[in-house]
């Protein structure tokens, strides 16, 4: 399915899972979504799995969201006991979006249902909330620990089944462009990695980069990009000079928003330090993940000035993130968006797209972390391996079975919705500056079907039900609740199956 098709179906109000592989641009289309979405009034509750996943997006932990924290089961009457603002941001959450998907339990995604059913006092999947779920599932799993309640992926939740949401698989690259790169990261998603691909892989195991070409490199563990990134920084000769970050919000929140952001609470720099932006340039100079290396500091401010490899000088000045809470803001860090780069981590280069790097797969301990790892670069001769363990490259064989349904069912959602792309040779996906027209258009549809692209009600669900099985016609259905016959038709799918409903 391309970007454009899944944004119309996003739109739409349909729930929606939007997955596929690292690169296809799952990020870009919620972006897109999100600012549509609100554009159109709706009250979008963004939030991920892991703090840092959030902080690209501006949102939240979907376990501080819904309140059940690091909880492995809902206490009695649970809803009755939750917080007056937590349970204001619930009740007016038109859309909820769950960022990397792939690391949420199972039984947690119920839990979450479960809380916004009882807050919303409405018996459906989430309370009637169109909820949109993004990731990969070949990417990091859910974690289970020998202390706490162990889980899988979410499709094997109650509520998965209950919702049955839609696939939006997104099968286009916007990342690598490398046919040989593309080939093993297809074979290890198929589970079928080949003699040659290995061969490939330990290939880059004995070419290096230019002595004078600066790398980051990706661990597997903390410790070690720690010791590197320090033992490079005291190598350089020069004055070291600290930035120190600014926040706002209470102790709590901000804790929580500093565990998400990459840049540290004291940034340490000299001149001629390898770093890596940590966020979008709203300009567009720089994008997450892009490297450079400072070449000056600015007089007066001392701002560091960095050589980006995209060939951009750029003066880099504070940035601020922000721990939101639905349409709440709880706390703010303000510092410069840059970290160290000589070393990260595997986990943290996630959602990354890097020019180069240096990667170190001998500790590799869980299936999924190679995958990452790997797709993080373009092309393979952009990539120097210091080496690779069996773990490595493998994939959960959990997510080979789950990705062949996706597929299948992505196909016939595809079908089905076509009918949503008005203009089918356009696929591109408009501009935040073009978003007055997609307004202009639903006010245009509005115009013969008031309730065009509203969410459904509970109300107008039994009566779409009742007045069908009373033996309404599609037509008169859709006069009577206002909206498109082919929206009419999705909706009765939904409820009674294609078979019931041609």
């Amino acid at each position: 399915m391309n970007q454009g098709l899944a944004l119309e179906i996003l739109l739409s109000g349909e729930s929606v899972l939007l997955t596929g592989p690292a690169g296809a641009g799952k990020t870009f289309v919620l972006n897109q979504f999100i600012k549509l979405a609100k554009h159109q009034g709706k009250h979008v509750s963004v939030t991920a799995t892991t703090g840092l996943a959030a902080t690209h997006l501006g949102g939240a932990t979907i376990h501080s969201w819904s309140g059940i924290g690091v909880q492995d089961s809902l206490p009695p009457s649970f809803g009755d006991h939750i917080a007056k603002g937590r349970r204001e941001i619930i009740e007016k959450t038109d859309v909820l979006l769950i960022d990397e998907i792939s690391m949420l339990h199972d039984f947690r995604l119920d839990m979450i249902d479960e809380v916004c059913r009882s807050v919303r006092d409405v018996d459906e999947p989430f309370g009637g909330i169109q909820i949109v779920m993004s990731g990969d599932f070949f990417q990091l799993p859910p974690i289970n620990r020998g202390d706490s309640r162990a889980g899988g992926f979410v499709v094997n939740s109650n509520v998965w089944q209950e919702m049955s949401p839609v696939i939006c698989y997104l099968d286009e690259q916007h990342r690598q462009d490398d046919e040989m790169l593309l080939d093993i990261l297809n074979a290890m998603r198929a589970g079928d990695v080949r003699r040659h691909h290995a061969e490939a892989l330990l290939a880059r195991t004995e070419v290096y980069p230019d002595e004078l070409e600066q790398l980051t490199e990706l661990h597997t563990v903390n410790i070690d990009v720690d010791s590197i990134n320090q033992a490079k920084l005291n190598e350089l000769e020069g004055d070291e000079i600290t930035y120190s970050q600014s926040t706002t919000g209470s102790e709590s929140y901000v804790e929580s928003l500093q565990r998400s952001v990459l840049a540290p609470a004291a940034l340490k720099l000299k001149l001629g330090a390898l770093v890596m932006a940590v966020k979008n340039s709203l300009e567009r100079k720089y994008v997450n993940g892009s490297l450079g290396t400072v070449v000056a500091f600015e007089p007066h401010t001392d701002y560091p000035i960095v050589q980006f490899k995209n060939g951009k000088e750029v003066t880099m000045q504070p940035d601020t993130w922000e721990l939101r809470d639905g349409d709440k803001k709880r706390a703010s860090i303000t510092q410069i968006p840059l970290r160290l780069a000589w070393a990260i981590t595997v986990h943290k280069s996630q959602g990354m797209t890097l020019d180069a790097a240096r990667i170190d797969l001998r500790k590799a301990f869980v299936e999924g972390m190679g995958y990452v790892a790997l797709s993080r670069v373009k092309r393979l001769d952009n990539l120097y391996l210091t080496g690779i363990n069996q773990t490595a490259l493998r994939v959960s064989e959990d997510a080979q079975s789950i990705d062949e349904i996706l597929r299948a069912q992505a196909a016939r959602d595809a079908k089905r919705f076509a009918h949503l792309l008005t203009d089918k040779k356009d696929r591109t996906i408009p501009e935040t500056k073009k978003a007055s027209g997609w307004v202009e258009k639903i006010a245009k549809m509005r115009e013969t079907y008031p309730n065009a692209y509203r969410p459904w009600t509970p109300e107008h669900d039994d009566l779409l039900k009742r007045e069908f099985q009373n033996g309404l016609s599609i037509k008169e259905l859709s006069g009577e609740l206002g909206r498109h016959e082919g929206s009419i038709t999705i909706r009765l799918q939904k409820h009674f199956g294609e078979d019931v409903v041609q």
